[in-house]
């Protein structure tokens, strides 16, 4: 029984592992063949993040024609992280101080959104403080409007005390140009063109926005930052001096569930081929090209932002040791105890063969001293006792042949002995009975 129960969960693991690796096989070939579509919220149409990712898209379907992205122009950072989360977008441009939802995970930094402040020339204000009451640029949603009101909050200040012009970034930079309101303010990368057009055509001062170091201490994403002297204009320069402000990064994101491969894809694009992504970027956009200098891996997540993406964390860890290098002290204990195993298996295997055959040759043995008992004697009882025995010896190898004590090749040899036996024993009968024998094979 012991050799039934061995060769029945041998026959079962083999047929397991056979349909495991065909399914592994089959899935992979099918999850490799199909096409990815992946949405991409980016913002507004002639913001930095809607460029980048129209760059993007175009070399990742040049290198991999099975992934194929569409960008998509949205209301800000807010609503890029509700359709991710609702699963309208499978990626998406954030600023880094807009918490996203759990789904949310991170494949790279972008680069850096820097907080920008300006006022007309002959503005008398001259602080954050002297907003109060003021008219603000600002559309009242979206990521800049939160990272606005966090400053704000810092200073003592509410929304209610602002009135906010302007339901878009467009709508803002027009009431800003024609009065109608006091201040305007951008979280966007230095160099931003809206901001340059701003500065092109008219006189604008920018305000410094102080204290990133302790609003950092309740706001982690920000950032110390400084908006070098003439980043705008160099004669007369604008700014006309080095401004202390706060920045954020501007993080490229993927829903969770987005296939491993494809977002692996994406950050080696990103990564690996910014050259060429800064290609696809008309030349006239010289600034938004530059920021591709600043793409890199996040930081490791100390405080509470999204965890990098598998697929990402399998590119950027791609020059790691392998699990076999890494771990082979694991690796050679396991091997070891597999072959202890597979020599212990091999020797059971070995020991019931040599079981098989010693009871095959038993009953062969038997058989012969039969033969040789039946070749012997003229007593007709002793022969017709010969016989039944041979047959109750033909009845318990068929029985052992069928519980796997005998293998079909121990049968075999051992049947050929018994036919001998019989067929000796027949013809003694048929002499000793005067001619008249029985006709039995086995």
């Amino acid at each position: 029984m012991l050799g039934v129960e061995v060769n029945r969960i041998v026959r079962i693991a083999l047929v397991v592992v056979t349909l495991g690796i065909i399914a592994g096989l089959g899935f992979l070939w099918l999850n490799r063949s199909r096409t990815q579509h992946l949405t991409l919220a980016a913002g507004s149409r002639d913001g930095e993040s809607f460029i980048l990712g129209e760059a993007l898209k175009t070399v990742v379907q040049r290198h991999y024609p099975a992934i194929e992205v569409t960008v998509l122009e949205t209301g800000g950072t807010a609503e890029n992280l509700r359709m991710l989360a609702s699963g309208q977008a499978q990626l998406a441009t954030a600023q880094a101080d807009v918490m996203p939802g759990p789904a949310a995970r991170i494949l790279a930094v972008l680069y850096d959104d820097t907080f920008q402040l300006l006022v007309p020339a002959d503005s008398t204000i001259r602080s954050f403080a002297d907003l109060r009451g003021k008219r603000i640029g600002l559309a009242q949603r979206g990521g800049q409007f939160e990272s606005f009101l966090r400053v704000a909050e810092h200073f003592g200040l509410h929304a209610a005390e602002f009135q906010f012009v302007g339901s878009s970034d467009a709508a803002a930079d027009e009431a800003f140009r024609n009065g109608q309101a006091d201040a305007i303010f951008r979280v966007r990368a230095l160099g931003n063109p809206s901001i340059q057009r701003l500065v092109q055509r008219g006189d604008v001062r920018f305000l410094a926005i102080e204290h990133a170091a302790a609003m950092k201490i309740k706001y982690p994403a920000f950032e110390t930052a400084t908006i070098p002297e003439g980043s705008y204009r160099g004669n007369p320069p604008v700014p006309a001096r080095d401004l202390p402000t706060v920045a954020v990064h501007r993080t490229l994101l993927a829903h969770q569930a987005v296939d491993q491969d494809a977002i692996r894809a994406i950050t080696e694009v990103l990564i690996e081929r910014r050259q060429e992504v800064m290609q696809e970027i008309p030349a006239e956009m010289a600034e938004v090209r530059l920021l591709l200098a600043q793409v890199r891996r996040p930081e490791a997540q100390r405080e509470l932002g999204p965890p990098l993406h598998p697929g990402a964390l399998s590119f950027y860890d791609k020059d790691r040791p392998s699990f076999l290098l890494a771990h082979a002290d694991y690796v050679g204990l396991m091997l070891t105890v597999a072959l202890m195993a597979g020599s212990w298996i091999w020797e059971l295997k070995q020991w019931m063969l040599r079981q098989q055959k010693n009871t095959a040759d038993q009953y062969s043995n038997r058989a012969v001293a039969l033969m040789n008992s039946a070749q012997g004697t003229a007593s007709m009882a002793d022969l017709d006792e010969i016989w039944r025995e041979l047959q109750a010896i033909l009845t318990r190898a068929v029985h052992d042949l069928d519980e796997d004590k005998l293998s079909g090749e121990s049968f075999n040899s051992f049947r050929c002995i018994l036919q001998i036996a019989l067929d000796v024993t027949r013809e003694r009968r048929a002499m000793v009975s005067g001619g008249v024998g029985v006709a039995v094979t086995a």
